[in-house]
């Protein structure tokens, strides 16, 4: 039983340095390749897109309801949730073997990887695709929201010249044709629909209704008046849609930077969620800060035992993490940062 436990051990060896470069398959039966654990970090974040539509009515609102509106289409990206994970995966610049000579030797590098100083290559790397928003489509409908037809009746006043008994003189003639209401006409005729509801609803709630309501149909016609009170002043505020956009980035701390400060990924208020690399955002920066100085060990405590009898293995450095956005605080916790630590080793036989 145990000779085939020392086996199934060897087959696992086999099978884990067998994913790593081909001068490890030169190795000899038992020995196997591991890396020291490196932790990544991934920033997952959301922004919420609103897609402004101005009113076609919009330079008549302070005129006729006497409220500031905007004018102009636009497009704002605000940023609405981040989240922060930690990963270890193996770090394939730190690479050591160790040979498993026996079931003992094998259960305490199997005990060394479970508890995470020491990391196996893995085949299963994750692929992620992010997607950006297209150019806004505006989709806010104004179209039958008039209160009156778009036609008027307008009366011309002509003048003819009548022979009479005094002599020649110019006669009032009064002409009428339909012509298409102006922009201004049809926003003043919609501003007194508005107030006209906005009085149909006071004389509802305080009684002055010449037929008074009550119970569901109240609450059934006071829903409708507001319905179209919100329809009409559209017109002239405008309609917002909003949708969210996420994209993830990660960040892979370098223990050979003096000072821990990383460009997660950039912001816009125009473009939304942006790569480090693009420019036209402002920085949204990852900072890691030691709880602890790591102190320096003894020169002997890295000494790596040539024939694979001893086990390296990595202390993490626990660090406080905060997502910055200027001066900003986004986010902040803490975690441990296996390459920000030390390296140790003991023997395969503890």
């Amino acid at each position: 039983m145990k000779v085939l436990k020392i086996k199934k051990m060897l087959l696992m060896g086999a099978c884990w340095w067998a994913c790593i470069p081909a001068f490890a398959q030169q190795l000899p039966q038992g020995v196997v390749v591991y890396a020291l654990p490196l932790t990544s970090v991934q920033i997952q974040a959301e922004a919420t897109r609103e897609v402004f539509t101005a009113g076609p009515y919009a330079k008549f609102a302070a005129k006729y309801l006497g409220i500031e509106v905007s004018t102009e289409n636009k497009e704002n990206y605000s940023l609405k949730n981040l989240r922060l994970i930690s990963f270890v995966e193996a770090d394939a610049a730190q690479t050591y073997t160790v040979a498993l000579k026996d079931n003992k030797s094998a259960t305490n590098f199997l005990t060394m990887t479970a508890a995470g100083p020491v990391a196996m290559f893995e085949q299963n790397a994750a692929t992620s695709i992010s997607w950006r928003f297209a150019n806004a489509a505006r989709e806010a409908d104004f179209h039958n929201r008039g209160t009156v037809s778009n036609l008027a009746k307008e009366t011309t006043t002509l003048y003819k010249t009548v022979k009479t008994n005094a002599g020649f003189e110019r006669v009032p003639v009064q002409q009428s044709q339909v012509v298409e209401k102006n922009m201004e006409r049809r926003a003043e005729e919609t501003a007194n629909q508005i107030y006209s509801l906005r009085k149909k609803r006071m004389e509802l709630i305080s009684g002055d209704a010449d037929n008074p309501l009550s119970g569901d149909a109240m609450r059934a016609v006071l829903e409708e008046i507001t319905r179209l009170e919100e329809a009409y002043m559209s017109l002239f505020a405008g309609k917002s849609s909003f949708d969210t956009q996420t994209m993830t980035f990660d960040v892979v701390p370098d223990a050979g930077q003096p000072k821990q400060l990383y460009v997660a990924f950039r912001f816009s208020e125009t473009q939304g969620l942006l790569s480090s690399a693009n420019l036209a955002g402002r920085p949204v920066v990852l900072e890691l800060t030691p709880e602890k100085e790591v102190k320096a060990m003894p020169s002997n405590a890295y000494e790596v035992d040539k024939k694979g009898k001893r086990i390296s293995y990595r202390i993490p450095e626990i660090v406080r993490a905060r997502v910055l956005d200027g001066q900003t605080v986004l986010l902040q916790t803490r975690f441990p940062v296996y390459q920000l630590g030390t390296v140790m080793t003991l023997p395969i036989d503890f």
